[in-house]
Formats: C-alpha cells, structure tokens, sequence
C-alpha cells in the first residue's frame, strides 16, 4: 500500500510519529510536507494529497492539522474522495468497513500521539467489507459523476 501524508503546520508533530508507523509497518508513503511551524494553508496540502489519492497514484492519504476539520473539509472537495475525519479507534474501523474512506484526517490538537498511531494503524489494516456499503458507495459516487 501506498500512502500520501501531508499536514499544515498544526499537524506536524503526529505526521512525524505517523511516517515512523508507516516505517515500523514497512509500508511506502510520500510526504507532502508542510516542513515548517509558522501558519500556512491547509488546502496547499490537503487538495494535492487528495487530488494524488483519487487519481491512483497512492492507495490512501493521510491529512494532519489542528483539529482535522479543515485538512477533511478541503480533501473531500475532490471528486473520488471520502476522508473520515476520526479521533477515535472505532470510527477509524468503522470508516474503513462500511464507508471506504481512502483519506483519514486527524487534529494534533485534539489528540495525542499514542491514539494518533492507534487510529492511523486501525485504519490502515482494516478492509472494507463491500456488501450493502458498496451500494452506499455507489449512490455517492453517482452523485459526483452527475
């Protein structure tokens, strides 16, 4: 698998513990920064990541900022993307099984590091359980393409 991680300069301090997870579970990622402290803006980071998920080039993304809700916002403003917003492990399952998000967005400032790399593992190792959801997809999918 394949994975695009970027965050602004709110989320920085869990993207760095999330690329050490990617490497702990010799997975391959591309970070598409933000490489600084000072205030930058999250759709400069979150729409590239989003735009490379949902033409192929990566698998997943994951996005980071402050509170996860504008780097989730910008992302699923492109077409092809579901980026869960999650700051628990159950919804990081859940988004997986019955939605197939393919972007997972996170807030530093809401959670820590440990639940950070909790959340991001749960989501990477669980698989989408198709059946009814597919249906589900599809409804939004078909949306998107009218």
């Amino acid at each position: 698998m394949k994975i695009a991680i970027a965050s602004d300069h709110g989320g920085i301090h869990i993207r760095e513990e999330i690329k050490h997870l990617l490497d702990e579970m010799g997975m391959e990622y591309e970070d598409f920064g933000c490489n600084c402290e000072t205030s930058v803006d999250y759709p400069d980071y979150a729409l590239p990541v989003a735009e490379k998920v949902a033409n192929g080039e990566f698998d997943r993304g994951i996005l980071i900022c402050g509170t996860g809700i504008g780097m989730s916002i910008a992302a699923n403003k492109v077409k092809g993307i579901r980026c869960a917003l999650c700051h628990d492990v159950f919804s990081a399952k859940a988004t997986r099984e019955h939605n197939d998000s393919n972007i997972l967005a996170m807030g530093e400032r809401v959670i820590g590091p440990g639940l950070a790399r909790e959340i991001a593992k749960t989501w990477l190792t669980t698989d989408f359980t198709g059946g009814r959801h597919q249906n589900r997809i599809g409804k939004i999918s078909k949306y998107e393409n009218n």
